[in-house]
């Protein structure tokens, strides 16, 4: 069993020396213990996945294709843009806790994570998969909802993601910033789900990176029209109207529970 659990640790060194390796001098981050230094990777990854994705996806959207996916009356301002990265800064070292949690418990066997996909098969690795974003999709639906209904859930949380309530407040920086427990508890069941869904870890990993992307896509209010979605589009109307729309990467629980909204003609405003 250990002989297995150190394939886990060895990947995680593996990637930690890529992000860590890469960027900082060896003696500052080597004698560091293994948890410190996943931190630490989590921490630097997620500024820079942060960083180079918003810096990209507003410079595409405002300046590139100014007036082709937003109107140069919408599109927020410098000083906007500054407070979203102000506020992804301070919650980022927060959020970095999480996966490195994940990859902790990962290493020592209390999930349900497999190594490689040959030890269950193509087959049950999809079964499995489709398992574990349903049920992301699922309870980060309710958490989102309820961090709405809940007053003191909203006020003393959710608001102050919240408060960039208008299209010209929204840009893709903004997807970070976000007080540091609203964007853990939403980014919990991805977690979770590792103890309760037998899931192959690289794949986990995987889908928490491209969800760092996918949280810029949803600020960029730009509405795909890529059914079932949760595009930009649907996204901007949840910060407009404040009751619909909770979803994650899909429109399926929004459509189940009753709290679609599409976007009209102009992808501005709630139907």
């Amino acid at each position: 069993m250990e002989e297995y659990l150190q394939l886990f640790k060895s990947e995680t060194d593996f990637y930690n020396q890529i992000v860590l390796g890469s960027l900082l001098p060896e003696n500052i981050w080597r004698s560091l213990p293994h948890v410190c230094r996943t931190w630490l990777r989590n921490c630097v990854g997620g500024v820079l996945v942060y960083s180079i994705t918003g810096f990209l996806w507003c410079s595409y959207i405002y300046y590139l294709k100014r007036d082709v996916y937003i109107r140069g009356d919408a599109i927020p301002s410098k000083k906007t843009m500054v407070l979203h990265v102000k506020a992804s800064m301070r919650s980022l070292p927060w959020f970095a806790a999480l996966p490195t949690f994940s990859e902790y418990a990962v290493e020592n066997g209390w999930t349900k994570c497999f190594s490689r996909i040959s030890e269950v098969g193509w087959f049950a690795y999809l079964v499995y998969i489709m398992a574990y974003m349903v049920f992301a999709e699922f309870v980060t639906y309710w958490i989102h909802r309820k961090l709405h209904d809940i007053k003191p859930l909203y006020k003393y949380l959710h608001a102050q993601h919240h408060s960039y309530n208008k299209q010209h407040k929204l840009s893709p920086l903004a997807g970070m910033a976000l007080h540091p427990l609203d964007g853990l508890a939403q980014a919990a069941p991805h977690t979770i789900a590792l103890f309760l869904v037998p899931t192959h870890f690289t794949t986990h990993l995987t889908i928490v990176f491209f969800g760092a992307i996918w949280t810029a896509n949803i600020h960029d209010c730009v509405d795909e029209k890529l059914w079932p979605i949760m595009g930009g589009g649907y996204h901007m109307i949840h910060h407009l109207s404040n009751r619909h729309n909770y979803g994650l990467y899909t429109i399926w629980m929004d459509w189940m529970f009753g709290t679609l909204s599409h976007p009209m003609s102009d992808g501005t405003k709630p139907n």
